[in-house]
């Protein structure tokens, strides 16, 4: 390889993130609750570690999300701010529940009156 030229193409990306002291204070609320569900705190994870400058190769891969995925993310909050990290309706059928004053618990098995 000597005297031959490397030529190593960077991905900089069109997708800045820039985030206020409000939506900082939210994030950062949301990753120390407990009840967090996990893929909203990575998604939280993921906004501040690019709002403070880290690439979304590094960001992919600290929080073993796809980079395709990160930017999808990425530009949702650019577009809807912090609501568009949640998760959005998904088709298909309501859970079913019933009444609290209908299940017996008995010997490890549900029973409904």
């Amino acid at each position: 390889m000597a005297g031959e030229s490397r030529i190593c193409f960077l991905h900089i990306s069109s997708i800045r993130i820039e985030i206020t002291g409000g939506q900082q204070e939210i994030l950062n609320s949301q990753l120390r609750k407990s009840t967090t569900p996990v893929g909203l705190a990575k998604r939280a994870r993921a906004i501040l570690m690019l709002a403070s400058g880290e690439r979304f190769s590094k960001t992919s891969l600290y929080l073993g999300m796809g980079e395709r995925h990160l930017r999808k993310w990425a530009r949702r909050f650019r577009e809807q701010g912090i609501e568009g990290l949640y998760d959005g309706k998904r088709p298909g059928r309501p859970p079913v529940s019933f009444p609290s004053s209908c299940i017996v618990l008995s010997q490890d098995r549900l029973r409904a009156c």
